[in-house]
């Protein structure tokens, strides 16, 4: 039978881990074995959740988004899993969402990741007023995920759009976002984990490309559905996004795009030196110095 281990990261949110270990153990199981394991990434307020069988990995710290999931990912595949389930501390599960995106892998042959449509959770819209009552738990954070290789930006495809039902069918997209993603093992034993240069965001878009360099592809699975409670802590323009996206996007850039598109980059990088806010700047000069992984953003 094949192994489906979840991985849930969490760094002193316990409420909310329990809510989605809670929402695992739930899933429908048919055709597979499902194991949950909880990488605590250095936390100080550790999860506790009775009634629910899960394994425990502790950390002695915060290693990041692409770190800290790495070393669950590595404990599962030692495992023996055919497929890890990355979700994220703040994803809620319809329970049947792992059962679609099991069956989906089982059945494609040029999949790699398989990523279920995640929808905002209720209350956690970016656009609160913009929804009647009736379509709010519709709303879309992530069909998936874009690529714009011009100007090197990944995004969520239809964000903020109330879902209409109508596609259905499965998807193949640009990048599967680590929010909530199945990956085959077979795969990343091919291409390698998440790349600890980036300690957080645009890990899960490196992972997708380098996962199609090998005809191997992320796809939506829209009949698998979760809902996110999208944090508001590490919005657009705060310093923690400024400092990582200025880095990641070079750092990304620099791995994959055309040469044009790298001459953008650096240009763009010259300006936020001289003009950017503080976080950019200093994200920017680290990339050029190579610091990568956690770099200047301080321990916590």
């Amino acid at each position: 039978m094949k192994l489906v281990y979840s991985i849930v990261l969490n760094w002193n949110q316990p409420d909310l881990t329990k809510e989605t270990l809670l929402s695992l153990s739930k899933q429908i199981v048919s055709g597979f074995e499902h194991r949950i394991l909880l990488v605590e990434n250095g936390s100080d307020k550790k999860t506790d959740l009775s009634g629910v069988t899960y394994e425990v990995l502790l950390l002695d710290q915060n290693y990041g988004f692409a770190k800290g999931n790495n070393m669950g990912i590595r404990k599962a595949l030692e495992s023996g899993a055919d497929y890890v389930f990355v979700v994220n501390n703040d994803v809620e599960l319809a329970r049947d969402a792992v059962h679609h995106l099991f069956n989906f892998m089982e059945s494609s042959k040029d999949a790699g990741a398989a990523s279920p449509l995640i929808y905002f959770a209720k209350g956690y819209e970016f656009h609160k007023s913009r929804y009647k009552e009736s379509q709010k738990g519709k709303v879309i954070w992530a069909a998936g995920g874009k690529i714009d290789w011009l100007n090197i930006y990944g995004s969520n495809r239809r964000v903020d759009e109330v879902d209409d039902g109508l596609d259905a069918k499965p998807l193949k997209i640009d990048f599967a976002s680590g929010a909530a993603v199945l990956y085959s093992s077979r795969v990343l034993n091919q291409v390698g984990l998440f790349d600890e240069d980036y300690f957080m965001y645009l890990e899960d878009m490196d992972l997708s490309v380098r996962m199609s360099m090998i005809s191997k592809y992320a796809y939506l699975v829209p009949k698998s559905v979760v809902w996110h409670k999208v944090s508001q802590s590490s919005a657009i323009g705060g310093n923690l996004n400024d400092y990582y996206i200025s880095r990641n996007r070079l750092i990304f850039g620099f791995k994959f795009a055309s040469n044009r598109a790298k001459f953008a980059l650096v240009r763009e990088g010259i300006r936020l030196l001289l003009v950017g806010r503080k976080w950019q700047k200093r994200g920017v000069f680290d990339f050029f110095v190579r610091k990568y992984g956690r770099g200047s953003w301080p321990k916590k």
